[in-house]
C-alpha cells in the first residue's frame, strides 16, 4: 500500500466500487484524482486502430493508478479498467497534492513507486523492440518474479493467463502458448494445468 487508507480518508478520500470490466477512467480524460485500489485487479491499456487491446500494465491491492499524471496535467494515454469486481480510494488532486506536500514520507514512497513504474516502462519498451517471442515472455516473468516474490530460488506461479501475456509483450496467444511449451521442454517453467510456474 502506497498510501494508508486511514491517511487517504483523513484528506477526503472516498471508496468508489467498479464492477468487472468497467471503466475507470478512459483515454483523453485529463487526470483529476489519485486512484488506489483497495482490492482488485485494474488492467492499463489501449487499443489499436484494429481494435487489438495492448495492455501496459496490471495492478492489484495497494497499488496507485495513473499518479504520475497527476503532476503534469496531461490527459491519460491509457484506459484503466476494472478486471473482476474492484474498490478504489478516490482523492481528488489538490487534496493529493495537499497530502503529500503534509506528509514528506509519502511523499518520497510516491517517487519510489514512479521509479519503480518507469522502470518497468524501461525494460518493457526493449522488450518490445526484441523479435523473439521467448525473450519477451521470460522479461514478463523475471519482472514479476523478482518483484512479487520474496525468494528468487522458488517456484513463483505467473499471475497472468497467456491472453495478459500476449497483451503485454504485443505477442499472438497462440505465439505465447506455443513458446511457453517450448520453454517448458526446455526446462524454463512447468506447466500444472493452466497454470505457469516459473
Amino acid at each position: 500500500m502506497i498510501i494508508s487508507e486511514d491517511l487517504l480518508l483523513a484528506y477526503g478520500g472516498e471508496y468508489e466500487k467498479y464492477l468487472p470490466n468497467e471503466t475507470i477512467f478512459s483515454e483523453g480524460n485529463l487526470a483529476k484524482f489519485y486512484f488506489q485500489i483497495v482490492n482488485g485487479i485494474v488492467e492499463l491499456n489501449n487499443y489499436h486502430e484494429d481494435g487489438k487491446e495492448f495492455t501496459q500494465n496490471i495492478l492489484s491491492d495497494g497499488q496507485s493508478i495513473g499518479e504520475s499524471l497527476l503532476f503534469n496535467d496531461k490527459p491519460y494515454p491509457m484506459n484503466a479498467v476494472a478486471k473482476i469486481q474492484c474498490t478504489v480510494l478516490k482523492l481528488s488532486q489538490p487534496d493529493f497534492f495537499s497530502l503529500i506536500h503534509q506528509n514528506k514520507d509519502v511523499m518520497m514512497d510516491m517517487f519510489k513507486c514512479m521509479a519503480d513504474r518507469l522502470y518497468y516502462k524501461y525494460l518493457m519498451l526493449f522488450n518490445i523492440s526484441s523479435t523473439d517471442p521467448q525473450f519477451k515472455i521470460k522479461t514478463v516473468m523475471d519482472y514479476l518474479k523478482a518483484t512479487q516474490c520474496n525468494d528468487n530460488s522458488q517456484t513463483f506461479q505467473v499471475p497472468y493467463t497467456r491472453q495478459q501475456i500476449a497483451n503485454l509483450t504485443g505477442l499472438r496467444v497462440e505465439t505465447v502458448i506455443r513458446t511457453v511449451k517450448k520453454m517448458e521442454s526446455e526446462n524454463m517453467v512447468k506447466i500444472e494445468g493452466r497454470k505457469i510456474l516459473y
